[in-house]
């Protein structure tokens, strides 16, 4: 296992018609003690509300944003991430949403912890909303949101989940190396190289919501591609938001296909960034 370090990076920050949660998670990747990154916006087909979001960002000089979009024809979420990682000139990508606020390390951790053949589980706390709709810039930049005490003083319920906020080292190590949960990818917070994501072909567009990041992930798993626990590491607030994209029969559909990839140790997708009829 190689500890090679990126060149570059880019967090690809998945969005659809959510201006003010991105305007908040924008504000966090501001907040980044390592500053040496793009952030490559996949966006779903919003609407204007967040292309202006993402130009008063731009404006501010502060980021190095590239905004990828393309029409609202229903989730489309894998089709924007496979455009994302086939332009890219990143070498290696953080993969997030855009309700998903980052603690000012976030970039630093993922850099610190990439190495060449594996790829890296990072950690989320899921906000409620009254907490969710609370959270101002300020709150973001004084990085007061990452404080357990603050969150339960304006709401969040306290449990044990809230620990993922420790930042002394010793017990960050100890709590990443015994947590009972695979490190598996999730889209709110995975890092890999672009070329191991390349070699899979990226996404299954076939898939909607529902698994379809775990499932690349164990695409890369089949590949050879190890993973890294970095729960308690890498962390991010994860907004409150309704999920009406969630449906039981893209449900079934999406887990009789992870089986398969399992079952059959399947590596590559003919539905990704080449397609099969592709010369």
């Amino acid at each position: 296992m190689s500890n090679e370090k990126p060149e570059s990076i880019g967090v690809v920050v998945t969005t659809y018609n959510s201006p003010d949660w991105l305007h908040k998670v924008l504000v966090g990747y501001e907040c980044q003690t390592d500053t040496d990154f793009k952030v490559l916006i996949a966006d779903d087909g919003s609407d204007q509300s967040t292309a202006a979001v993402v130009e008063q960002f731009k404006k501010a000089g502060k980021l190095n944003i590239q905004h990828f979009w393309h029409e609202d024809k229903g989730f489309r979420k894998t089709i924007i991430l496979n455009k994302v990682i086939a332009e890219t000139d990143c070498d290696y990508l953080i993969f997030t949403d855009g309700d998903c606020i980052p603690r000012n390390d976030f970039i630093a951790v993922h850099r610190a912890e990439a190495g060449k053949g594996r790829f890296l589980s990072g950690g989320y706390v899921k906000l409620s909303m009254p907490v969710s709709e609370r959270i101002s810039d300020d709150d973001i930049q004084e990085q007061l949101i990452f404080s357990k005490n603050w969150l339960v003083r304006h709401g969040q319920p306290s449990s044990f989940k809230l620990s993922k906020l420790i930042r002394h080292k010793v017990w960050v190590a100890v709590l990443n190396s015994i947590t009972p949960t695979k490190a598996t990818w999730n889209g709110m917070n995975s890092s890999g190289w672009r070329q191991d994501l390349l070699s899979i072909n990226g996404f299954d567009e076939r898939m909607q919501y529902g698994g379809l990041d775990r499932e690349m992930g164990e695409r890369l798993l089949n590949k050879g591609i190890e993973s890294k626990q970095i729960r308690y590491s890498a962390i991010c607030l994860h907004l409150d938001h309704p999920r009406g994209y969630s449906k039981p029969e893209i449900w079934e559909f999406n887990n009789a296909l992870r089986q398969k990839v399992k079952a059959e140790n399947i590596s590559w997708t003919d539905y990704g960034i080449v397609k099969s009829n592709d010369s």
